[in-house]
């Protein structure tokens, strides 16, 4: 089946699924880690603290990174 689709057409389905499967970890990350935590992340986000708005950060920071690994190494 690959061998009949272009390899850039192939690389952009590729990226797109990828960013797609990305963002929804990173949202369901938020999801799981805000009904851990016995606070609210949005309130305190709006309250300026920057304790949470770091943490979130690392969060995606280190999702992202693992899921670029994953998805990078998979097209090989």
């Amino acid at each position: 089946m690959t061998d009949m689709l272009d390899p850039l057409l192939l690389n952009v389905l590729y990226a797109v699924f990828g960013g797609m499967l990305t963002l929804s970890f990173m949202w369901l990350g938020c999801k799981v880690f805000s009904h851990i935590v016995s606070f609210s992340i949005p309130e305190k986000l709006a309250e300026g603290n920057m304790a949470v708005g770091l943490m979130i950060m690392g969060m995606f920071i280190g999702i992202g990174s693992a899921m670029g690994l994953v998805i990078g190494l998979g097209l090989n």
